[in-house]
């Protein structure tokens, strides 16, 4: 049974709401800064497998808009970026993408000892390494037929959209986990700055919304886009080819940076809300991507490689936790911002990028703003990671 794009967003909208009437008044929930998508996500996903389970029916659902939501939300995130706080995240970003590249390297050799472990061809294990885990069911989709036709590992494709589907579910649920215990641990103090990046305070602060700010907002968006969608065409052509939320990303920034100031001051004074709209506004897309994405795991697909897979994503996540704790968290500077990035490291480590803007989110809605990391985690995510993957898978085929 497959249903259309229209009824999959409704269902997506209707779960995105169990998700947020359940962290309201789930003290548990907040207390572990569990995203709101993945309560009606995980709830979806459970129907589905025990429909294809106990029924033998199988039902998928038109995903079209879900690609549309993550490139919403960046141009977003790059709309309400600023220079200065840009330059501010340039140690920080240099910093975490060389933790990401020994994190990917660890995650390859534990792979691949995993796979030595079972007996099978070493190489496998790197289909539930940084291929699957960093790079994502994009990376997963687009090496998977290398392994395939120049290694004959010729599940290589089952191995990586299993371990992608146990690491997508994993990042979601450590996120909160680890900032908590993280600020237990060292006494961080949560911040009193209320303007969140994304998302709405759980402290019960309404933003000054009307009309015009959500307008506003919407075209800012949708001229952001419609640049980023330009940017990633051009460099496409080039044969960069990068993600298309990044072009997004940097459009959104070269919009927020280059507008006159008389135009920004302007529209700022007439209405102070602008920012909060685009928060909103970017908060939603950002859960209805990722509830759309839940909605789409496949659960029964990891049947046949289920015990491997189970014992490689167990020490893959425990390493994950453990680099995060000791190592991210230290080096990032031990404060409240690191606490942030901490959580979004299991996104990166695990899941994907949306992942970890939604354990970030999370946290900020529970403890308060952390913006240089909504600036860093997702340059080094979308922009620096897939190219140096690339480089390191590469040389661990080769």
């Amino acid at each position: 049974m497959e249903i259309d794009a229209f009824y999959t967003f409704t269902i997506a909208v209707i779960l995105l709401l169990t998700g947020k009437i359940a962290t309201l008044n789930a003290p548990l929930l907040r207390k572990y800064s569990i995203p709101e998508p993945v309560v009606g996500g995980f709830l979806c996903t459970a129907v589905v497998a025990l429909s294809y389970t106990l029924l033998d029916r199988q039902i998928t659902f038109d995903l079209a808009m879900r690609d549309f939501l993550l490139l919403l939300f960046f141009a977003g995130i790059g709309l309400k970026a600023e220079v200065k706080m840009l330059l501010a995240g340039g140690r920080p970003l240099v910093i975490l993408l060389s933790l990401a590249v020994v994190l990917m390297l660890i995650q390859n050799f534990a792979g691949m000892g995993m796979a030595s472990l079972f007996g099978l061809e070493a190489k496998a294990g790197l289909m539930v390494g940084s291929i699957s885990l960093t790079g994502g069911i994009g990376t997963t989709l687009a090496w998977a037929p290398t392994f395939t036709e120049r290694l004959g590992i010729t599940n290589a494709m089952e191995l990586g959209v299993a371990a992608n589907t146990v690491g997508l579910i994993a990042a979601c649920m450590i996120g909160g986990p680890v900032a908590a215990f993280l600020m237990k641990r060292h006494n961080v103090a949560a911040t009193d700055d209320p303007e969140l990046a994304i998302g709405v305070s759980n402290d019960g602060r309404q933003p000054k919304l009307d009309y015009f700010c959500i307008l506003w907002a919407v075209l800012a968006l949708n001229l952001a886009i419609i640049l980023g969608l330009g940017i990633h065409d051009a460099l496409t052509r080039t044969g960069l080819n990068l993600p298309a939320f990044v072009s997004c990303l940097m459009a959104g920034i070269l919009i927020r940076n280059l507008m006159p100031i008389a135009v920004s001051s302007r529209v700022q004074r007439l209405w102070p809300g602008v920012d909060d709209g685009l928060t909103l506004v970017s908060d939603l897309a950002l859960g209805l991507f990722l509830t759309m994405a839940l909605m789409g795991l496949q659960l029964w697909q990891l049947n046949g490689v289920f015990t491997f897979v189970a014992s490689a994503l167990v020490v893959q996540i425990i390493l994950a936790v453990i680099f995060t704790i000791s190592i991210v968290f230290r080096f990032m500077g031990k404060d409240y911002e690191a606490v942030v990035i901490s959580a979004g490291f299991g996104g990166i480590a695990l899941g994907s990028t949306a992942t970890a803007i939604a354990n970030m989110t999370a946290v900020t809605q529970q403890y308060g703003a952390a913006h240089r990391a909504f600036i860093v985690v997702p340059l080094v995510c979308g922009f620096f990671i897939d190219i140096v993957n690339a480089l390191i898978i590469s040389a661990f085929v080769g």
